[in-house]
């Protein structure tokens, strides 16, 4: 099981919010280089960052600080957040992201995702943020009637390196992570899952990590790290099995 450390940015700075309310943001950090170098350090192998203005906004915003990590870790970025088009996703690559994550743009236009599959293979990642099993797009703001089992079939066959399913309700509640919810999703598609939003604990990880036949293959985790419920050493040996 791959263990991602969440960076998520706004206006600069390395934020926690309250299930995606924009207005109730924790400051962890206000170097987000300093914050990937640090969980680079503790030995994860892969960060997972979000560009929190750019999910409300439509387009990327904070690019110096996104730029900023890369440059700070030596391990492997996923980024997501405002990101809509073939341009921007092959821009974020050549700046050294290694995969880019399509949320907005999945439910909206999934025949760029595919085309961008294509065109940029094992680099594409579905996001599919859900509350009561809906699809919620441009930073959770907009809701959908659409199932998440629904959307995520529509990759099925595309090339999807993965799909992150993040519990919208749980996210920043340390409350665990949805775990029947998440083992739905991946027991009705092959692409492999990513669970998120609500991880507190150990036994969080334990739950996600003995889940990994059933092809949920990683977790993100943010806030728990941050306040030290979860220290990373901890973290990793759940991930190696221990």
């Amino acid at each position: 099981m791959i263990i991602y450390p969440a960076i998520d940015l706004k206006d600069g700075q390395c934020v926690r919010l309250y299930k995606g309310d924009m207005d109730k943001a924790t400051i962890y950090n206000e170097d987000p280089a300093a914050q990937a170098h640090e969980w680079a350090k503790s030995g994860f192998s892969w960060i997972h960052v979000v560009d929190l203005n750019g999910a409300i906004d439509g387009h990327p915003v904070n690019i110096e600080a996104v730029q900023s990590i890369i440059e700070a870790a030596d391990i492997p970025v996923q980024l997501g957040g405002g990101i809509r088009s073939l341009e921007q996703i092959e821009n974020w690559l050549n700046e050294g992201v290694s995969r880019v994550i399509l949320g907005t743009v999945a439910l909206r236009e999934p025949e760029l995702v595919k085309e961008a599959c294509f065109h940029f293979p094992d680099q594409i990642v579905v996001g599919i943020d859900a509350r009561d099993g809906k699809v919620a797009v441009e930073g959770w703001a907009t809701g959908s009637d659409m199932d998440a089992s629904e959307l995520a079939l529509k990759f099925e066959d595309a090339g999807v390196s993965a799909i992150i399913y993040t519990d919208i309700d749980r996210d920043g509640t340390g409350q665990g992570v949805n775990i029947v919810s998440t083992l739905s999703l991946a027991r009705s598609i092959s692409i492999p899952v990513i669970a998120s939003g609500g991880v507190g604990s150990l036994q969080d990880l334990e739950l996600v990590r003995d889940a990994a036949e059933y092809g949920i293959k990683g977790v993100i985790v943010g806030k728990a790290l941050y306040d030290g419920r979860i220290s990373p050493s901890d973290a990793l040996k759940v991930a190696a099995g221990g």
